[in-house]
């Protein structure tokens, strides 16, 4: 069993199970994906509606999240850390921050209000088994689309999965996490290295292969395919994503 780390004392659990943060507990979020192509001092606005790409504000969240979230023994040193959007088995996408460790992969959603980490899920590297690459797919009868690339990576994959865990659209029980490129992934050349969803996943299979290299019960499957998402009509999904409410960004007069 892996042990998670959350609210200052581990906690046992099951590999990406969210922590337990500050007394709160994971909240599903849901965005849009918005092409932006404004020139100049409009651009740059733009850019701004996104707290994330507010200067320094991705420096300070990630130290935050080293000091609040990290822990030495479970997590080892950083790596590296990305802006990626991730994409949940209905097809709602969430703005995250993604860190690779020594031994785990950590997926936060960062309040830039409160200054604070308001959800994380650790994946330790030793119990990942498939990383896949490829376009996703929808059932022959589903009315959802997406285009773009994206990068799962699965673990327990012998585990089955109860139904309500399937067809939960904020279950947290699901043995698999979906990425995508953010939005905005090349709207600001200082930020293009840390939205590269390719180089994201190359650094995680070399993070992973590292980990398990000692371990002869362990392996990972690296695979380029279709990404499956069992959603078919995804009306909360389609009006969420259309207002981008998964991505922390200045709305009006207020911001979340």
């Amino acid at each position: 069993m892996i042990e998670l780390v959350g609210c200052g004392t581990p906690d046992a659990g099951s590999p990406g199970e969210p922590l337990c943060l500050a007394g709160q507990t994971g909240q599903v979020d849901q965005a849009s994906q918005v092409a932006v192509s404004v020139p100049g001092a409009a651009h740059t606005q733009k850019l701004r509606e996104y707290f994330v790409f507010r200067p320094g504000a991705f420096d300070q969240a990630v130290n935050d999240i080293k000091s609040s979230i990290m822990d030495p023994e479970a997590d080892g040193n950083l790596q590296s850390a990305w802006l990626l959007a991730e994409v949940d088995h209905w097809n709602n996408e969430k703005e995250r921050l993604v860190l690779v460790t020594e031994h785990s992969l950590l997926v936060c959603k960062y309040d830039f209000l409160t200054l604070r980490c308001s959800y994380a899920r650790r994946v330790p590297f030793i119990g990942i088994d498939t990383i896949s690459t490829g376009e996703f797919t929808f059932p022959p009868k589903s009315l959802l689309k997406r285009a773009g690339l994206g990068v799962r990576i699965e673990w327990d994959n012998n585990r089955e999965l109860p139904f309500t865990a399937r067809w939960n659209p904020w279950s947290s029980q699901l043995p698999f996490v979906t990425f995508t490129a953010h939005p905005l992934a090349n709207a600001d050349p200082s930020m293009v290295n840390l939205c590269k969803l390719e180089s994201f996943r190359d650094e995680l299979i070399s993070g992973v292969k590292a980990t398990q290299r000692d371990s002869p019960s362990a392996g990972i499957l690296v695979l380029e395919k279709p990404l499956p998402i069992d959603a078919y009509v995804g009306l909360v999904a389609a009006i969420n994503n259309q207002g981008r409410l998964g991505y922390a960004m200045a709305r009006g007069p207020v911001g979340f």
